[in-house]
């Protein structure tokens, strides 16, 4: 370099992005604190639920169970869809971890809605952070307004049932209930997307249910397992598996008449086809599995 040219500039990009950063964080802390937010009629707050909610899960789906994602691409860009998944884990992370990978695979960034227990509902805070998070409760009416108003919403028809069962079950689906969910797609004429979870399974491996606590509590089950009870709060923290979770082809289903969602044979065919794809898939993702943690 000669002495007429001048050294050059250093790059303000990051201090830029830093400034940038720090005054949309003041602008969001704002809007929080005078209540100038949007939340919908069933308190979902997307801007809440976009900067702090899912920077909270993210860690944990991309550090500690190192989500890996196929099929994203049978999600549609738009328009309501009906993703059915199954269900594990003892502790419903697997819907959670399903919500981040949507938002963050999907080209459109889209939000997954999931239905969720009524037990959720009534646990204090636990109720409003999934409210905040887009949940709803699981009962037809609150499906059929979602998906009409063009929502991605999500489902795990096993329920408890998938949730609670022991670890000697794992991965085997259990009863999908009366398939309602089935009927709710068939009124909306939106496509059922079937998705299989491959990890949740080993997180919290349930070798007993202590049904006399549950009762007390009012829970459907209290589980035992490995390190809970005996290590105490240590013993809530989950296994650090590998997942994959796998949204399979969309099944149509607006090419039935009206009066289909009142057939109860179509509805348990569809109800059995979503269900055999998904148990399918799970068993093509364990073969292909190396091990529950790599």
């Amino acid at each position: 370099m000669t002495s007429d040219e001048q050294p050059p500039e250093p790059s303000r990009d990051g201090e830029g992005g830093l400034e940038r950063r720090i005054a949309g964080g003041l602008a969001f802390l704002r809007r929080r604190l005078t209540g100038d937010y949007e939340v919908d009629d069933f308190g979902y707050d997307e801007e809440l639920t976009d900067q702090v909610l899912m920077s909270l899960l993210r860690p944990l789906y991309e550090t500690y169970f190192r989500v890996e994602v196929k099929g994203v691409e049978n999600i549609p860009s738009e328009g309501g869809a009906l993703i059915v998944a199954n269900h594990s884990g003892t502790l419903p992370m697997d819907g959670l971890m399903m919500q981040v990978a949507v938002h963050d695979n999907h080209p459109a960034g889209r939000h997954l809605r999931l239905l969720a227990a009524d037990l959720v509902f009534m646990l204090p805070v636990v109720n409003e952070l999934a409210r905040k998070l887009g949940h709803t409760l699981a009962c037809a009416e609150d499906a059929s307004r979602l998906l009409e108003q063009g929502e991605l919403v999500g489902v795990m028809p096993e329920g408890f049932k998938g949730l609670g069962k022991p670890f000697a079950d794992r991965y085997k689906l259990q009863r999908f209930g009366r398939g309602g969910f089935v009927s709710t797609a068939l009124r909306a004429g939106t496509p059922i997307i079937p998705c299989s979870i491959v990890g949740a399974e080993e997180i919290y491996p349930m070798i007993g249910n202590a049904k006399t606590v549950a009762r007390l509590l009012g829970f459907p089950y209290f589980p035992i397992t490995p390190t809970f009870p005996w290590l105490g709060p240590l013993g809530a923290i989950p296994l650090p598996t590998k997942w994959t979770i796998q949204f399979g082809e969309p099944i149509p289903t607006d090419g039935y008449p009206p009066e289909a969602a009142e057939d109860p044979m179509l509805m348990f065919n569809l109800t059995d086809q979503v269900r055999e794809q998904i148990q399918h898939t799970l068993y093509k993702l364990l073969v292909q599995r190396r091990s529950v943690f790599f």
